[in-house]
């Protein structure tokens, strides 16, 4: 077991394990975005860090170290647009350590102050092979990104990246249980769950949802996997 002295030591592992422990407990994305900012913001002493999350094909900021209340949520980018759109689209990061706004990639933001800053860092979030978003960090003065700096924010990346993923996966179910011939699916699917193995509704229905969330499937393609299994072992029944 670690010691408070270790994790003192070690802030780095201290942090990794209390994403970890965040995640397990399913916590709420924002507020493990949120934590994601005020960490890395201490670690690699930024003026800036901006989290975009990938939603629907565009990269949607979420996150900030600095107050953007009005546009948290609502500035959008898509996938090739700037650096950010670039490091999604390509899948690997961009360091510039000055001028960063002589990019030829760049793309300003009136909304958005830190667009003047002079060093940038960009990292993608990956869940898997799959990118989910983006980190930014960002100085106002030169700053050389050391090796370090990098792979931390990148290894953050991807642990957060399955949470990115999770909310995605949540966040899709919510929208198929609204829609009465999907919820009509996983109600059967859940039952056919309930008789075969003898399991409660509650049961059954959680079942499905964890197949739902480990298989990367909405509620509704676990349940017409079950329905069709369902069907093909009835069908062998009969013909036997």
């Amino acid at each position: 077991m670690n010691t408070q002295a270790e994790q003192v030591e070690y802030p780095e592992i201290a942090f990794l394990c209390e994403i970890g422990e965040r995640i397990a407990a399913s916590a709420p994305l924002h507020l493990v975005l949120r934590r994601v900012v005020e960490f890395i913001s201490d670690v690699v002493m930024c003026d800036s860090c901006f989290i975009y999350v990938l939603e629907n094909g565009e990269l949607i900021l979420k996150a900030s170290k600095n107050p953007h209340a009005e546009v948290i949520g609502r500035l959008k980018l898509r996938l090739g647009q700037g650096i950010t759109g670039w490091v999604a689209e390509h899948r690997k990061p961009v360091v510039i350590g000055r001028n960063a706004f002589e990019d030829p990639r760049f793309l300003s933001f009136t909304e958005l102050p830190e667009d003047r800053y002079e060093a940038f860092l960009s990292v993608p979030v990956l869940c898997g092979d799959k990118v989910v978003g983006v980190i930014n960090v960002q100085h106002r003065q030169p700053h050389g990104y050391s090796k370090r700096e990098t792979q931390l924010i990148a290894t953050i990346g991807f642990l957060v990246g399955t949470e990115v993923e999770r909310a995605r996966i949540e966040a899709e179910q919510v929208k198929f249980s609204d829609l009465p011939e999907a919820r009509k699916l996983v109600e059967q699917a859940a039952q056919t769950l309930e008789r075969d193995l003898g399991w409660d509704q509650a049961d059954a229905r959680a079942e499905i949802e964890k197949h739902s969330r480990l298989s990367g499937k909405s509620m509704k393609e676990v349940a017409s996997a079950i329905m069709l299994y369902e069907e093909l072992r009835r069908e062998a029944y009969q013909s036997s």
